[in-house]
């Protein structure tokens, strides 16, 4: 079953005083904390929802291949609205969708794996009697939820399906602790201090240097997506001459073509995937499963004693 997720970073932080998304919580920004979680959960399909100082944050996220999309009008609409722009993107894309704003960075990568293993249309974990984020929507809802224009927000979207929300049980504060002020955010950072080491396994294909990655993976299927190597560049902020450098790397080393190009009529030029290309993003998608699966384990056997379970 395939997860995305949807980071919702488009507000204007007018409590905090600063912009949250890029505020260093250890050493690295909360931003990228959120994303660092998500791949340690397995999920590579993740869409950033930028707006206030959208150049910046796209840029400082640039290298960890995520797509951006822009709520141009961040100062007059809401969160939800925001979130509509995400979701509608992941639609058609996986089956279920999580969805976090950026302001609540501390989840743990045990509480995104509760709700993955819930069966459930829509669930959230629950922490002391506390509801909190990441929440997951399952792609058949999204219709409704996206149509939903009533009070509540996406929580008021959500009950309006008819469904019930399933609360999962947690032993994390993390999925409740918000950066809306700078009290918040230091206890942020005093609860990012108590917290225990957990595995991160990154996983790539090298030969004399690393040619295949999460990035190429989310490269080469945005150019599927898109119809487009630029379109395709775009979504991921970076040039055309990168995302063709990448693409050219990555055929040199499995020798075999990934990208068809169609000459253009009236619609222009089109690229897509060969079934080259296809097949390698499956054969590393299964391959990054089981490793990540192999290295949790091995984690506990390993750590477990001594630094405390995952």
């Amino acid at each position: 079953m395939s997860v995305g997720a949807v980071i919702v970073a488009a507000g204007m932080s007018s409590r905090m005083g600063d912009f949250k998304p890029m505020l260093s919580i250890g050493s690295i920004s909360i931003a990228q904390r959120i994303v660092a979680t998500l791949h340690q959960s397995g999920i590579s399909k993740i869409v950033v929802v930028t707006g206030f100082k959208a150049q910046m944050l796209e840029k400082h996220l640039a290298n960890l291949g995520l797509v951006f999309l822009r709520n141009e009008n961040y100062e007059t609409t809401h969160m939800f609205d925001s979130a509509k722009i995400g979701l509608e993107y992941m639609r058609d894309k996986c089956d279920r969708v999580l969805f976090t704003p950026v302001d609540i960075p501390l989840f743990t990568a045990s509480s995104v794996t509760a709700l993955l293993e819930s069966s459930a249309p829509i669930a959230c974990p629950v922490c002391d009697g506390k509801k909190g984020h990441p929440i997951m929507v399952s792609s058949s809802l999204l219709d409704g939820i996206l149509s939903y224009s009533g009070e509540g927000g996406l929580r008021g979207a959500m009950s309006a399906c008819g469904t019930p929300i399933v609360e999962i049980p947690v032993d994390d504060q993390g999925i409740l602790h918000d950066a809306d002020t700078p009290e918040d955010y230091l206890a942020l950072l005093d609860y990012h201090n108590s917290q225990l080491l957990r595995p991160q396994v990154s996983v790539s294909l090298a030969r004399e240097k690393t040619f295949f990655d999460d990035k190429t993976v989310m490269l080469l299927s945005l150019v599927e997506e898109t119809g487009s190597v630029r379109a395709a560049c775009q979504r991921m902020q970076i040039s055309y001459s990168t995302g063709w450098n990448i693409i050219r790397g990555i055929e040199s080393q499995v020798s075999r073509p990934l990208i068809e190009r169609m000459q253009g009529g009236k619609g222009g030029g089109k690229s897509r995937l060969t079934d080259s290309g296809k097949t390698l993003i499956k054969l590393f998608a299964d391959y990054e499963e089981a490793v990540r699966a192999s290295a949790g384990a091995l984690y506990d056997e390993y750590f477990a004693d001594f630094l405390g379970k995952r």
